[in-house]
């Protein structure tokens, strides 16, 4: 039998995973009942993990009315954009000063992951695969790795997280095509060259791109949507 701590951790695990794929509408309220089924655990497990959630910003905690999804606006994300670029040119710049051979091997094998994973799971649909969603996570972690800063770490992997939600949301309304091999290709060369201006300079466009891509592509034409009308999630 597992124990409670696993339940919970599980029940974290899943529902955060859930989050992130938007597999639950932004402000979709969470029911405690339904969570258990669909996880499959006790309703303690399931508040302990909403609480968690909740401390982390992926859900919001409403007095006497439950939890429901954290919403998703076009003011947080240029914000959350701005703080990320800034942060992740620190862990850049500090991985390219300490950064050794393992950092070096570390950052080409990533690459080479990334770009051999398929970004689509339905093309059609717009739909990302989960496999390039880890090859895309562990590359741009990977890359900051080096820095050494366990602050500056905790830091980028907490703004990576919340961008995630806006990049798997606004997937199937964005109808810009990217080279993004090209990008991430020209970020990691610039690293390894050990020319931080560059590399940061990159990777600022690369983020700020991004968040251009949702911008244009869904979040704008959210607001214009009539008020009743309820986002549709991403699945995958």
């Amino acid at each position: 039998m597992e124990s409670p701590t696993s339940l919970t951790q599980g029940a974290y695990a899943e529902l955060r995973s859930e989050l992130l794929a938007c597999r639950f509408a932004p402000g979709e309220k969470l029911k405690i009942d339904d969570l258990c089924r669909r996880f499959a655990v006790g309703s303690s497990a399931v508040r302990e993990a909403l609480s968690r959630l909740a401390s982390e910003g992926f859900v919001v905690s409403e007095p006497q009315r439950g939890f429901r999804v954290a919403p998703l606006s076009i003011e947080a994300l240029r914000d959350l954009t701005n703080v990320r670029c800034n942060i992740e040119g620190l862990c850049l710049q500090g991985a390219i000063e300490k950064g050794g051979i393992e950092w070096q091997s570390q950052v080409v094998a990533a690459l080479h992951r990334l770009s051999h994973t398929p970004v689509w799971a339905d093309k059609a649909a717009r739909r990302y695969s989960n496999e390039y969603a880890k090859a895309h996570e562990i590359f741009h972690e990977v890359l900051a790795a080096g820095c050494d800063s366990p602050w500056l770490l905790h830091l980028r992997e907490m703004l990576f997280n919340h961008s995630e939600r806006y990049r798997w949301f606004s997937g199937p309304f964005s109808k810009v095509e990217r080279d993004l091999d090209r990008e991430h290709r020209e970020i990691a060369e610039a690293a390894l060259a050990r020319d931080s201006k560059r590399a940061v300079a990159l990777m600022n466009e690369h983020l700020q791109k991004t968040a251009s891509v949702i911008l244009d592509s869904s979040l704008s034409e959210r607001e214009q949507a009539p008020k009743s009308a309820k986002p549709r999630a991403v699945s995958g």
